[in-house]
């Protein structure tokens, strides 16, 4: 184990990671670059004085299980994820987890699709990165946690803004026992992440529908191809839904497109301009 080489790496990857790229609020002036400690800490579900140890030089010999969870933490790439587990002195193993690590390539590709809303989910669900308009048609994900950008426990826990399910889709039942059914799929092939067996744990203890569609052990998930949102300012939208996989890090591009000429392209076009002002409208 390279102490002095580990603490350095952990602390310039925890320094190039801003608040917002994990879900948390920038907060006060800070005097760090990056994440503090104690954040970067949590995020990896160890404690403060453990990991400051490692950034110390100072630190035990990280397990594997603190490995994965830092990997996670500081959002690493498979390359610096290896890295890490050679100067822990760790042979690198299995990717542990779901990789929520977005290509550039995919990044660009979402802007570049001005009249079409899309998203991109990690294998439990959660929306990883989005576009403007998907913003505008669903929810400012930006201004979300973490725990609130994951679409299967907003299906299940709640909350529903407005009284709607799930940003008033019409297919919200048959998307919350499509998200069951994927997440199954997905616990099956990381039975030792920490994040997905405790997803499923809150999901089982706190919503008795989803417990039902667990039950039944069902892992084949129709296609949606077309849905309806109930939206707040421009009323439905009727959009067509494609979807990319991304073999490679076990994530999916979401894309909704109206109809050419229909009322509901205008609807986004309108959208699209509007943007995510509903959002300062007290709910």
């Amino acid at each position: 184990m390279d102490r002095r080489e580990l603490a350095g790496f952990l602390r310039s990857r925890r320094e190039r990671i801003s608040p917002a790229d994990v879900g948390l609020p920038a907060g006060p002036r800070r005097r760090t670059p990056g994440l503090r400690r104690e954040e970067a800490a949590q995020l990896a579900y160890i404690s403060t004085e453990y990991y400051t140890r490692l950034e110390q030089a100072r630190g035990p010999h990280p397990s594997r299980e603190v490995l994965a969870g830092l990997a996670r933490a500081l959002r690493l790439s498979d390359a610096e994820r290896d890295h890490l587990h050679h100067l822990a002195g760790v042979p690198p193993g299995p990717l542990p987890g779901p990789s929520r690590q977005v290509r550039q390539s995919i990044l660009d590709l979402l802007h570049r699709l001005p009249l079409a809303a899309a998203i991109v989910t990690s294998a439990i669900n959660e929306v990883i990165a989005w576009n403007d308009l998907a913003a505008a048609l669903m929810e400012d994900f930006s201004a979300l946690s973490r725990r609130d950008r994951n679409l299967v426990r907003r299906a299940f826990l709640g909350p529903e803004p407005q009284g709607w399910r799930l940003f008033g889709v019409s297919d919200a039942d048959a998307f919350a026992r499509n998200s069951a059914q994927r997440l199954r799929a997905t616990a099956a092939r990381y039975p030792d992440d920490p994040e997905v067996t405790g997803l499923v744990q809150e999901l089982l203890a706190g919503s008795e529908e989803f417990a039902r569609l667990w039950a039944s052990h069902d892992v084949s998930a129709e296609p949606t191809l077309c849905k309806t949102f109930q939206h707040p300012l421009v009323g439905l939208i009727t959009v067509n839904c494609d979807v990319l996989d991304i073999a490679d890090r076990d994530q999916r591009v979401v894309i909704y497109t109206a109809v050419p000429g229909s009322p509901s392209e205008e609807a986004l076009r309108l959208l699209s301009v509007i943007g995510t002002q509903r959002m300062d409208v007290p709910r």
